[in-house]
């Protein structure tokens, strides 16, 4: 353990906005400080570019380490470890820490929720674990800077058994030393202080998620705001049976602290939005673990708890079967570091898709050297463009061009072209001469036929219902609770060769309902989903004898597509690699066309003059 004077060493585990604002103000304050997140890129833009926080705190400090595990973390023997990160990582991380640590350090957790320190006391000891509870938010900017958005001092903490006080002393006169307000108070009293925050979040997390409304929204609209206030009483009423006391206008004060909130979402709200796991077990969920336990009936925390875990195991989405970290930036070519190259400029085409924005990144010589896939978000355009800042920070960026449902709602693009320019301009790229393409979305579908050089020849668009698209795949397949991640294996052991016959989501699911109870084999269902899909394909008017491509998300995550169309259409169709980046990257070719004419417009003299100046 650190002796009393000298330089505190403090690791942080997860660089969400929590452990990013704690990083910073530990660092100024004059601590050793080490972080690890399992986002390898995150880590590596720290290391390069340190972290930023932005909005009510404007701090840029540089870690002392960066890793990328807890073990790696855990090997520098900090004297403290906060862990800031999702409760239902806890578990894990903890048992990699403590096989890594020579002794056991002080272990602070920063997390939301009830009861969230019992597996650290009761791997690492009651006497080496604190809680604390924290009264500062934001969002990520970037990977690695976070938009503060409040500050509500003070924090609090505690020692889980009260006999480390000395040591909460010291950390929380650190925190205050750079203007972090943290008070010490003993675990009876932090444990009222995370029933009230936890009462707060549990109110309006759920709502917000499921309504796709913000704070601010929920609060403005008379029904909403009941049935927020009907939440904290019941919420309320389980605390006092537990013994834990609030104030006589406890619930007004609430309701009140909830209409000065922020036009953001609550973070369980964007886990759900972008289909991920949530804490909702230590939300929501302990209100009725904890009423069942002294007999009080807590039907609205029930609702939200089961309609969060109902929406979490649905689990799989239109295009992207499996939720990404950090937005899911990935390289292009190996295993880790994202291609650099420096010779030219490079040109950003940005896909904004209803479920999903698609990121490529060209060079000069049109070779992908990026791509990023990211939920598109109705409200939050905050991670699209720290993305995009991002990027140009690692690339000379000549251009940007948007596409996609949401191209004429991004100023921060050069220009614009539609999916179907861009997707013909993209495959014409890849492959010579006429060509039809397909191109399965999640809420259409659009045949092209193309010519040299790109040109639409012509196209069609099924739009006005989900009718074979991927909406109509997600939903009829979990009224037969298929897997999507399973179901293009579960279609090709089939030999049925039932399809659905209605197009109709609602009939077709009916349909589906007759076929479980007849005990149609689940193969033979999955396989007759596709057929369905792709004899609605077969319909749709396509020149005969010229190649077929097929494009899109949906066509990346369901590889069975290519089986059924190509023995409908008597040819084998082609799927080119990366399918769901096919628009994104025709956009970032018409970013470099942009780029090239405007570079001609202006013309060498002119340039010169700039560069001159």
């Amino acid at each position: 353990m650190e002796e009393q004077k000298g330089t505190l060493k403090v690791g942080v585990v997860g660089m969400g906005p929590v452990g990013q604002i704690l990083a910073v103000h530990l660092k100024e304050a004059g601590c050793h400080v080490t972080i690890c997140d399992r986002n390898k890129e995150r880590v590596d833009l720290i290391r390069k570019d340190g972290l930023r926080l932005e909005g009510k705190m404007a701090r840029h400090v540089r870690p002392d380490q960066a890793f990328h595990t807890a073990s790696e973390l855990a090997a520098e023997k900090p004297d403290v470890i906060i862990l800031a990160i999702k409760v239902y990582h806890t578990r894990a991380v903890i048992e990699e820490l403590l096989g890594a640590s020579a002794g056991k350090p002080f272990i602070i957790c920063a997390q939301n929720g009830i009861d969230v320190e019992e597996p650290v006391a009761d791997v690492f000891g009651e006497q080496y674990t604190f809680r604390m509870v924290l009264n500062f938010a934001g969002n990520l900017a970037k990977p690695n800077a976070v938009n503060v958005t409040f500050f509500n001092a003070p924090n609090y903490i505690a020692s889980v058994d009260d006999t480390q006080e000395v040591f909460a002393q010291r950390f929380a006169e650190i925190l205050a030393s750079v203007d972090l307000d943290t008070l010490v108070v003993d675990s009876f009293s932090l444990v009222d202080k995370v029933w009230e925050k936890t009462i707060l979040n549990s109110s309006l997390s759920a709502l917000c998620g499921i309504s796709r409304l913000t704070i601010r929204e929920a609060m403005e609209q008379p029904g909403m705001a009941e049935i927020i206030e009907q939440v904290i009483e019941e919420s309320v009423q389980v605390a006092k049976a537990e013994d834990i006391r609030f104030g006589d206008n406890f619930i007004k004060l609430c309701m009140r602290y909830l209409r000065k909130a922020g036009n953001h979402f609550p973070s369980l709200a964007v886990d759900m939005m972008k289909n991920q796991q949530t804490e909702i077990e230590h939300f929501n969920g302990q209100f009725v673990k904890y009423g069942r336990k002294h007999y009080v009936r807590t039907p609205l925390n029930l609702l939200f708890t089961n309609l969060v875990q109902a929406h979490t195991k649905k689990g799989a989405t239109l295009e992207e079967p499996e939720p990404l970290a950090l937005a899911g930036m990935f390289a292009v070519k190996g295993t880790g570091a994202i291609k650099e190259t420096s010779a030219g400029g490079h040109y950003v085409g940005v896909d904004i898709g209803s479920y999903y924005t698609k990121i490529s990144v060209i060079d000069e010589a049109g070779e992908v050297v990026y791509r990023e896939l990211l939920r598109t978000l109705n409200r939050d355009k905050n991670a699209l463009y720290g993305a995009l800042e991002d990027i140009k920070g690692r690339y000379d960026v000549a251009a940007v061009c948007a596409s996609g449902y949401g191209r004429e709602h991004f100023p921060a693009a050069d220009t614009t072209k539609t999916e179907v320019s861009c997707a013909a301009f993209a495959i014409d790229s890849l492959y010579l001469g006429r060509k039809n393409i397909v191109d399965i979305g999640a809420e259409d579908i659009k045949l092209i036929r193309a010519g040299d050089g790109g040109k639409v020849e012509e196209f069609y668009m099924n739009n006005k219902c989900a009718a074979g698209t991927g909406a109509f795949i997600t939903e009829v397949a979990e009224r037969a609770e298929i897997d999507l991640r399973t179901m293009s294996e579960l279609a090709g052991r089939s030999e049925a060769m039932k399809e659905l016959n209605s197009f109709c989501t609602v009939f077709a699911k009916t349909e589906i309902m007759g076929w479980i109870f007849e005990e149609m084999p689940v193969e033979d269902i999955a396989k007759g989903i596709y057929l369905s899909v792709a004899n609605r394909i077969y319909k749709i008017r396509m020149e005969a004898g010229l190649p077929i491509y097929l494009v899109g998300g949906v066509i990346a995550y369901h590889p069975y597509f290519k089986t059924i169309l190509s023995e409908r259409f008597g040819q084998e169709v082609i799927i080119p690699d990366q399918p769901q980046f096919i628009v994104s990257l025709g956009a970032a070719l018409f970013a470099r066309k942009h780029a090239h004419q405007q570079q001609a417009t202006v013309g060498p003299d002119t340039n010169e003059q700039k560069e001159r100046a």
